[in-house]
């Protein structure tokens, strides 16, 4: 496909404020994480409401809780493919009118396959934006603050989760809003966010990766503050990524590794945070609501801090120690399943704060270890296997616990971050500070 030439030239480098230019790229697209956050939180306040007015039966229940994220398993490396191929300018937008769309057809939804395939929609949506945005910023951020940026989506991912739960409380407990209400709310930010992003810039390394070397200099020089990444733009190769290249020589190392470390980061997260109302409450946590939002505001907390620190102590230091404190503590709950209840919450609340300070990691690796031609899809492909992950920890969930019990549950969850934790023990790269042609070099691997 052919690709024409959209942008003007002789743009006055002098009339775009550089900072003022980041900081909203920076919004815009920890945006997408907000709505996403929001949307796969907001599904736990009414699932019990769903169930009864539709009939659900427990397959169903865990079928639509995981429906989101089975969207994103198929847009995320769908809309990295096309982001590679395409752009990220043209993905940034299209995205945002599909979940618009989806979310509206929220209001009027009255069965269980409808609210399914719409959900699911919304999730494509949203697996296209973590392939387009994550690698959109981390070509624009300067390599002083690129991870900080990048790391600050998970801060707006977490927000919209807590943001769920609280909105979600009111709209039911205290207005008493139909479930289709409380899920159609998500349009407001979407529509708001939809208009934010028109105008962005298309990527100066990916119009360099395409041969277009005017437009990219021209645009490097008008958006990018560091003069080093402008220099740095320059060793951008003009070749064709392929889906292959995943699993290369060169890039096979960075591709088990961050999706192996995402799948265990997120799998036992969703399940827990998910349906936090109701194991909580399986622990004789009353109702579980207050648990559920320290569970999710500790959790908010530990991204944060990661945030603070990821420039100071660098990517190994938030990645790998947080996810072995995630497993002793899940650990230990699952083997003491008598233990006083404060206990299994403060359990759950050391857990939620770890979990978040290497969730935050997720997708500042993604950006740094592909390079230009497959980064979008290196992130699409990675986002897909951790949503395996958060589908089947969502979607197993509820059985697991009825089936099988808490305690060998939260077992079942402790062993994944084991997993996780070893892997990235071993393969976990250090990226701070460098280029991003130094990051994505196959011979860093």
């Amino acid at each position: 496909m052919t690709i024409t030439n959209n942008y003007p030239v002789n743009i006055d480098e002098q009339s775009v404020d550089k900072k003022r230019f980041l900081v909203k790229l920076t919004g815009v697209i920890a945006g997408g994480m907000f709505i996403d956050g929001y949307i796969l939180g907001i599904i736990g306040t009414v699932i019990g409401a769903i169930t009864l007015d539709l009939g659900m039966s427990l397959f169903w229940e865990g079928l639509i809780g995981a429906s989101a994220l089975i969207g994103i398993f198929i847009g995320g490396p769908l809309g990295g493919w096309l982001a590679d191929k395409l752009g990220r300018k043209p993905l940034f937008t299209i995205d945002l009118v599909i979940f618009t769309v989806g979310s509206v057809l929220q209001f009027f939804v009255d069965s269980t396959w409808q609210l399914f395939l719409v959900r699911l929609l919304m999730g494509v949506a949203i697996g296209a934006d973590y392939s387009v945005g994550w690698p959109l910023l981390a070509e624009f951020a300067p390599a002083r603050l690129r991870g900080r940026l990048m790391a600050c989506n998970e801060v707006a991912w977490y927000f919209g989760f807590m943001t769920a739960f609280i909105a979600g409380f009111l709209m039911t407990a205290v207005w008493s809003l139909d479930w289709r209400i409380v899920l159609g709310s998500s349009t407001l930010p979407a529509v708001i966010l939809l208009l934010a992003r028109l105008g962005m810039p298309e990527s100066p390394r990916w119009l360099m990766n395409k041969g277009r070397t005017e437009e990219a200099t021209e645009i490097a020089h008008t958006y990018l503050e560091d003069p080093a990444d402008v220099l740095d733009i320059t060793n951008e190769q003009t070749r064709k990524g392929t889906f292959g290249m995943l699993f290369s020589p060169a890039y096979r190392r960075a591709t088990i590794f961050i999706s192996v470390f995402w799948f265990c980061v997120v799998a036992p997260y969703f399940a827990i945070a998910t349906f936090a109302a109701s194991v909580l409450a399986d622990y004789g946590l009353g109702d579980g609501l207050v648990g559920a939002l320290g569970v999710n505001g500790l959790a908010l907390a530990g991204v944060v801090v990661s945030v603070l620190f990821i420039e100071r102590v660098g990517r190994r230091k938030l990645t790998i120690p947080q996810q072995w404190v995630c497993a002793a503590v899940l650990a230990a709950i699952g083997l003491w399943t008598s233990a006083p209840p404060v206990l299994v919450l403060i359990g759950f609340l050391v857990f939620a704060f770890a979990n978040a300070m290497c969730t935050a990691l997720t997708g500042v690796y993604p950006g740094e270890i592909f390079p230009t031609e497959i980064r979008g899809l290196g992130t699409g492909f990675a986002t897909a296997f951790s949503r395996v992950g958060a589908g089947l920890g969502t979607f197993l969930l509820p059985w697991s616990m009825h089936n099988l019990g808490a305690g060998i549950t939260m077992l079942i969850a402790a062993g994944i971050c084991v997993v996780g934790a070893s892997v990235s023990q071993v393969l976990a790269p250090e990226t701070m500070g460098r280029s991003l042609s130094e990051t994505s070099a196959p011979h860093q691997r």
